[in-house]
């Protein structure tokens, strides 16, 4: 019998010697296959290794020789006259700064900062941009046509702009908080839940377009047939087979709210820099010695580079893992 186009003989393949791969297994193989997604997973991975253990291999010191009751993380504020604006030598591998900090330090816990905002900010959006579009496509109607206006209006106020609002409003407003043992201005409260509003309006509509195609299938129909309610339809059902595009826009999100930290940060209007170190706001206190201290600028603009570029590769290549029809990897 000739065999159909379609089996694995026509090329050259014994059906015998195929080995059956889950729908994960071949999204694994697709992203393995994709040489810029793998390089940016590396990237990223050494920059994670950088920002949570340099600090505790590269520690020199603290503010004052004397007082070792300070933590670690006040190596990133430490302040000395004597040494502003050094350029990077075996001591201060990275330079220092107009009042005399490590800028090596400022990188390391300043990442810290910088990816948590980004990795919370990216974490509110895609909660937000899911249950909206999951809500609004599964039960249609006035709630599909309320939540679909809001998300429009939404998409008209340029986030940008709303977020250096709202960082001028409530700048120096929000009490210090301390997480894990650290000080960290409130500002980053704000920063991550105003980024993490203003980022879910494309997931909502793509999740949404998802769930209208998946509603009227044979497996909802005989989920509703059973007796099983519409948040348990939603979220075992109609969610985990969302999940591709979901997954792409969080690590997307993840970029976009560190550039947006930056940014404002960058204008001086987001995280002060006296008490929280971030990527963004040793930008901003580079502008002024952008010939006479490149490394002031060079390094933190480096890292925000490798970052955001590391992220967008995986995201391209989660883009192509998670397309069932792409043959591009196999």
């Amino acid at each position: 019998m000739k065999p159909n186009a379609s089996t694995p003989t026509e090329f050259g393949l014994d059906p015998a010697q195929v080995e059956p791969r889950s729908p994960l297994q071949l999204a694994w193989r697709r992203f393995r296959k994709h040489k810029m997604a793998m390089a940016g997973a590396w990237i990223l991975f050494l920059l994670i290794l950088y920002v949570t253990t340099a600090g505790a291999l590269f520690a020199k010191g603290y503010c004052a020789p004397l007082d070792r009751e300070l933590r670690r993380e006040a190596w990133a504020n430490c302040t000395d006259t004597g040494k502003v604006r050094q350029a990077p030598s075996a001591a201060h591998p990275f330079g220092t700064d107009s009042i005399g900090r490590d800028v090596f330090a400022r990188t390391i816990y300043g990442g810290q900062i910088s990816m948590v905002i980004g990795v919370t900010a990216a974490t509110v959006g895609v909660i937000v941009g899911t249950l909206v579009g999951a809500i609004a496509a599964y039960y249609g109607g006035w709630i599909d046509n309320l939540l679909m206006r809001f998300t429009e209006a939404m998409l008209n106020i340029p986030s940008l702009f709303l977020l250096i609002v709202a960082a001028k409003f409530f700048s120096g407003k929000i009490p210090d908080i301390n997480i894990l043992g650290r000080q960290v201005t409130g500002n980053v409260i704000f920063i991550i839940i105003i980024i993490g509003l203003t980022s879910w309006m494309y997931l909502a509509r793509i999740v949404r377009a998802n769930v209208l195609s998946l509603r009227e299938l044979e497996f909802v129909a005989a989920s509703r047939a059973l007796g099983s309610l519409n948040a348990r339809i939603i979220f075992t059902h109609l969610l985990p087979n969302t999940l591709a595009p979901i997954i792409v826009a969080a690590t997307l999100g993840v970029a976009g709210a560190i550039l947006s930290e930056a940014y404002v940060s960058f204008l001086g209007l987001g995280i002060p820099s006296q008490i929280t170190a971030t990527w963004g706001n040793m930008l901003d206190g580079s502008y002024q010695y952008l010939e006479d201290a490149p490394w002031l600028w060079f390094f933190p603009g480096t890292f925000i580079l490798l970052t955001v570029l590391s992220v967008n590769f995986i995201g391209d290549g989660l883009r192509d893992a998670f397309d069932p029809r792409s043959i591009r990897h196999l």
